[in-house]
């Protein structure tokens, strides 16, 4: 027998509780009794968010929220402006080529944030730009860019800011109208510990003000027509309807730990993480602002990422991430993201040691999970 680890950046471990809630019978999504369920799912959202906007509820991946972020407030031929500082920055500029955007880049080093400057002379240099999309946590790099500046500057402009927080929600303190975040997507299956199937997608009043006069061509992800149907405790099309009964379990899980808790558990496991790769002599892959859902670490000299990766599932069973695209065999990934907490920060460690020695490095067994437990004890 292998027991499992799942320390992905997602999809991360569901909680028991939300398992069970999912395990009760079904119910319609428009009779009454649904009614109360999906009130309270956007109650939830909206105090994870931070925010009095409608946090619309989407049955798809994240992927979808972005979608609906683009063709809901645009039209084809409009200026935009992309932080593209990996594969997930590279989405943002896909999508919006799809739908006919004029897709002005600003092209990040991986491993790096963007610099606020560097929006902002953007916009300075073209006024016409329309909308700004960004990561919150940029997943392939494991990098957080600075969304509170970013999102000060673009709201001097007419342009919306439109973040992608998907693995950033619920490990970070984002403060949605505080800072005047427009449009924030998030998803079921990292910090909100649900399995794949929803999105959530705030929407800030100057949003809605761009939607109005946006005329690109939109079916499923019709934002009006699901902030009409919110507004009746239902959705557009058919609830997911299990989803949404877990979302609320998870949801009453982060109240009872109070969202300060939280945001201070995530940067906890991440700091012991941190602590144990320096511990082991591994270098982090961000150069500046490594995210706190997951920890991102560079291979060593002569040994493979994917090596590493490979084996922590196949001989211990713990699943984390490999690196994408340029940086498979360079990198490594490891969440500490939503249903996590100290033991799985040490199960991680212990395994990292052990797959290395077994690799060959050379390794002192013990090294970084004694450093991950210094931290984990305070």
């Amino acid at each position: 027998m292998q027991k499992k680890y799942l320390l992905a950046p997602g999809p991360t471990p569901v909680p028991p509780e939300a398992l069970m809630a999912m395990a009760m019978p079904i119910i319609h999504h428009r009779a009454p009794d649904f009614v109360p369920v999906l009130d309270s799912a956007k109650k939830g959202l909206q105090w994870l968010y931070q925010t009095k906007n409608d946090v619309l509820i989407l049955c798809s991946t994240g992927t979808g929220g972005m979608v609906g972020s683009v063709n809901n407030f645009l039209n084809p031929g409009d200026d935009v402006l992309v932080v593209n500082g990996g594969k997930f920055g590279e989405r943002w500029t896909k999508i919006c080529q799809a739908y006919g955007m004029k897709v002005e880049e600003i092209v990040v080093e991986w491993g790096h944030a963007v610099k606020p400057e560097q929006v902002e002379a953007a916009l300075k240099k073209n006024p016409k730009i329309k909308a700004v999309f960004v990561q919150v946590t940029e997943t392939s790099t494991g990098v957080n860019h600075d969304v509170k500046t970013l999102a000060g500057i673009v709201k001097k402009t007419d342009a919306i800011f439109v973040a992608d927080a998907i693995s950033a929600l619920v490990a970070h303190d984002l403060r949605t109208d505080e800072w005047g975040i427009d449009v924030m997507i998030g998803g079921s299956q990292k910090g909100l510990m649900l399995p794949p199937g929803l999105a959530f997608v705030s929407v800030s009043d100057k949003a809605w003000k761009t939607a109005d006069t946006a005329k690109t061509p939109k079916f499923y992800f019709n934002f009006k027509k699901e902030r009409e149907n919110l507004a009746k405790n239902q959705t557009n099309f058919t609830s997911a309807v299990t989803l949404i009964i877990g979302l609320n379990s998870c949801i009453t899980m982060l109240r009872e730990e109070g969202l300060p808790n939280v945001f201070a558990r995530h940067e906890r496991l991440a700091r012991a993480t941190r602590a144990a790769a320096a511990a082991l002599g591994l270098k982090l892959y961000p150069k500046d602002n490594p995210s706190t859902s997951l920890t991102a670490i560079e291979s060593p000299a002569g040994v493979d990422g994917q090596a590493i990766y490979k084996n922590l599932r196949e001989k211990y069973g713990i699943t984390g991430a490999g690196g994408q695209d340029k940086l498979k065999g360079k990198i490594f990934r490891i969440a500490h993201l939503g249903y996590a907490d100290t033991f799985d920060v040490i199960t991680a460690v212990a395994g990292i040691e052990m797959v290395l020695k077994g690799l060959g490095h050379p390794v002192k067994l013990g090294t970084g999970v004694a450093a991950a437990q210094e931290i984990l004890m305070k």
